[in-house]
């Protein structure tokens, strides 16, 4: 490696709620850091969708996205991902080419078909007991894009239904997922394709190789072109990196034990128990992040755009302190660039020193694969 990364960098947002704050505190401390990430050369800014989940304040993607938007001028903002069975693909298309509109030529909208949350919340936002199989998704895709090209629908005896705001505002359109169904469907379409690497890296070379095989030009689209998120934390030194990411790793073990809360202190889980068994699942949950301090962070995230032929890398971060959000993104930024173009910060420097004995350790990297269609 060359200290350089030979892609470009862009950030997924899934709008970290700390234990202690409100969801309001949370959601302009993402604004704050998507004028950040503008400043610091990031490519686009997406907000994920999820409901129901006390640490994470991005319900809202369309009206997130429009705040971030409004507060920055330059870095192409959206979604990662709006999950479409959700929501009505004329509400979806309104949204999205209002937002294109006030924004020419800086919207993007990533689409998803998990619901974002549990079962329940599903159920209360689909109006419906049931899920919608794949073919309904594709057909939710066309539906949502023909708003987009002036193809109005058929309303009856009312009249065509139009989404007058999005007639020629159609934003850049995105297909999310973590299975080879998206990126099956996303080639076939002539679509860029982003693949949630942080959550199921075991299928990221097949989907991917799928995406490219099957991938059929568009008038959007030459060629394949994918992204993969991945969840990064960077610090100035391995030890302290480690240190933060217990908030992370404490937070996934009680999502996945089915109790999700707001994002524990670093304190909190390093003077935490854990079983062998807990363990186990946190290595599974967290064994694809990639943390460390600059230097072997990008050597790790060099190794992974060598392995997937990825177009480009959407870093996702969480942790407890926003101080500590923002230096691993500068840190990375500033690695990624390379010796000699760095910038001085203000921002450096505000990670706390840490003690071998706060360090959490959680025993061994593993991979998991969860079906969801999105990137949060």
């Amino acid at each position: 490696m060359t200290g350089r990364l030979p892609v470009p960098l862009s950030v997924l947002d899934l709008c970290p709620v700390p234990t202690g704050e409100s969801a309001g505190e949370a959601l302009r401390r993402s604004v704050d850091l998507a004028r950040h990430a503008e400043r610091w050369g990031f490519t686009r800014y997406w907000v994920a969708e999820h409901h129901s989940m006390p640490g994470i304040a991005s319900s809202a993607p369309a009206v997130l996205a429009g705040q971030i938007a409004s507060a920055t001028s330059a870095i192409r903002v959206g979604s990662g991902g709006v999950m479409l069975p959700n929501h009505a693909p004329l509400t979806v298309a309104e949204q999205f080419g209002t937002l294109e509109a006030m924004h020419p030529g800086r919207i993007d909208l990533g689409i998803g078909r998990a619901p974002g949350t549990d079962r329940a919340t599903a159920r209360a936002l689909r109006r419906s007991a049931e899920g919608l199989p794949p073919v309904n998704f594709a057909s939710q895709v066309a539906e949502l894009r023909a708003y987009f090209a002036g193809r109005a629908a058929e309303g009856g005896s009312q009249g065509p239904i139009r989404a007058i705001p999005a007639e020629g505002n159609e934003p850049a359109v995105w297909l999310l997922g973590s299975t080879g169904y998206s990126a099956e469907l996303a080639a076939r379409l002539g679509l860029p394709f982003a693949f949630a690497y942080h959550f199921s890296a075991a299928n990221a070379r097949p989907a991917l190789a799928l995406y490219r095989r099957a991938f059929t030009p568009s008038a959007r689209l030459a060629k394949p072109y994918c992204l993969i998120s991945v969840s990064v934390l960077c610090a100035e030194d391995a030890a302290a990196a480690r240190w933060l990411h217990g908030s992370w790793r404490l937070s996934m073990l009680r999502r996945r034990a089915g109790r999700p809360s707001t994002l524990p202190s670093p304190e909190e889980a390093a003077q935490r128990a854990y079983s062998q068994a807990e363990l186990t699942v946190i290595a599974e949950a967290t064994g694809s992040d990639v943390v460390g301090d600059p230097g072997t962070v990008i050597e790790s995230l060099g190794r992974l755009i060598a392995s997937t032929g990825a177009d480009e890398l959407m870093v996702t971060t969480s942790t407890f302190a926003h101080a500590a959000r923002l230096a691993s993104y500068e840190l990375l930024a500033r690695a990624a660039v390379g010796p000699g173009e760095q910038r001085a910060s203000p921002l450096l420097g505000v990670v706390p020193a840490v003690t071998p004995q706060q360090i959490l350790h959680a025993g061994s990297p593993g991979q998991t694969v969860d079906p969801a269609e999105g990137l949060g």
